[in-house]
């Protein structure tokens, strides 16, 4: 039993705190996949704590719930506008297989919901509905993605609005183009004699297909919706894992449909809802967790020394500011192009985000200012005063002055002995370092 909890015990210290402690620099090419994996999915887990993504699902789902009739009959009516409703259908048939029982109700829905907009008095009305509705739930789904990415600021409405209306547009497109193409290629292979012998390769094909395009769909919305910039490859590998148990779960819930006689038995008609409800829940939590790890799989290397860093000691927080100026002062000094963020971590192996916090707190003291860089990805910066001047003194001086002093209005005379006797302190230190320049620190 003793060797079971030390194992885990060292699991978890590796995952928790080692796997941190180790830069890319010092791993092989295929350790580092390995790691940047545990890490990826450790970051993930972790987010679907911390961003309560159970509760995020059910809002969605709550969301969704009004707002899929709508979204329907938007597709569908831009479908009619090019003659093509027959291959949105079997689109959305193939999409949603899951819930095939539940889309001729879904469709005759939408059919009546168009018809409602047709003519009247509630046309405005129910356009501006429809509108309303699908503007809602995108808002939802954006705002979700945007905290999962820690990200303040959602897009203006007029952004949202000419993006997913865009996208809707787009979408019946693609899907023609989808099932034109897939047509044309079954035609001409049924009429050639290569049919029967790439008949088993053909099998596979379309069996994955269903798989592909929820790999497209996923990687889209992960790197559309977010109001920041995703990479491809990150919103790609999420992608592909939310597509794929999207995909796995759809299959294991149409095969446990069989299983639910009892459930049926019991709710009659009513039992297509809560598995309807269940059905969209599950979904959704697929896709949040998908955006878990396109934001991990992108941001690891804020992570590295993660504990370390959130427990840093005041002492050597400061060495490490000082000595960040120190490097900024010296290149400065040797008429060199203004240091990189970048240049610092490959250089120092300092951990991003600690190199973040440092940077952060010399600019507010107006010690170092940020320039523009030639590459967007990266930020450079210069001394902001005159380096001749800027000793050690100085530096701790404007760092330890910065923000609000002396605000109590209960002090005591304890209080004022004691922070007198403070500042006598102080200047006996200062007198010490006031002549020892940043730029001649090495």
């Amino acid at each position: 039993m003793s060797k079971i909890s030390d194992i885990y015990q060292k699991l978890h210290d590796f995952v928790r705190y080692d796997i941190w402690r180790i830069t890319v620099s010092e791993l092989s090419h295929g350790k580092r996949i390995l790691y940047n994996i545990i890490k990826t999915l450790y970051l993930a887990i972790r987010g679907y704590y911390t961003n309560r993504l159970g509760v995020r699902a059910a809002a969605l789902t709550y969301s969704i719930t009004f707002a899929v009739v709508p979204i329907i009959a938007l597709i569908t009516a831009i479908g009619k506008g090019f003659g093509i409703e027959t291959y949105i259908e079997k689109a959305l048939s193939d999409t949603f297989i899951a819930q095939a029982n539940m889309l001729p109700t879904v469709m005759n829905f939408v059919e009546k919901y168009l018809a409602t907009t047709q003519g009247g008095i509630f046309i405005g009305i129910g356009l501006a509905i429809l509108v309303y509705a699908v503007m809602n739930f995108f808002m939802q789904v954006e705002n979700a993605f945007n905290t999962i990415w820690q990200v303040k600021k959602s897009r203006s409405i007029i952004r949202q609005f000419t993006i997913l209306f865009s996208g809707l547009f787009i979408l019946p497109i693609l899907i023609v183009v989808t099932s034109g193409l897939s047509i044309y290629f079954n035609t001409i292979l049924s009429q050639s004699f290569l049919y029967q012998f790439f008949s088993p390769l053909l099998k596979i094909v379309v069996f994955f297909v269903p798989f592909i395009i929820s790999w497209i769909m996923f990687t889209f919305m992960y790197w559309v919706i977010p109001n920041t910039k995703v990479r491809f490859v990150n919103a790609l590998i999420a992608g592909i894992v939310a597509g794929t148990a999207y995909q796995i779960f759809q299959m294991l819930y149409v095969n446990g449909q069989i299983n639910l006689t009892r459930y049926n038995a019991v709710y009659g008609g009513f039992a297509a809802i809560p598995l309807l409800l269940l059905w969209i829940n599950i979904s959704c939590l697929i896709v949040l967790l998908g955006a878990e790890i396109s934001y991990a799989s992108q941001n690891l290397r804020y992570y590295d020394y993660e504990v370390d860093t959130d427990n840093i000691s005041a002492r050597y927080k400061k060495y490490l500011t000082v000595f960040v100026t120190y490097l900024i002062v010296k290149r400065f000094e040797q008429s060199k192009p203004p240091i990189k963020v970048q240049e610092i971590i490959k250089e120092y192996r300092l951990p991003i985000r600690l190199l973040n916090q440092v940077l952060q707190i010399l600019t507010d003291a107006n010690i170092i200012i940020e320039v523009a860089d030639d590459d967007l990805n990266d930020r450079a910066y210069y001394p902001a005063m005159d380096i001749n001047q800027l000793t050690i003194n100085v530096l701790y001086s404007k760092i330890d002055k910065k923000g609000s002093e002396l605000f109590l209005n209960n002090k005591s005379e304890e209080m004022e002995t004691i922070w007198n006797k403070m500042l006598n302190m102080q200047l006996e230190i200062d007198t010490v370092r006031e002549n020892i320049l940043i730029k001649d620190l090495y």
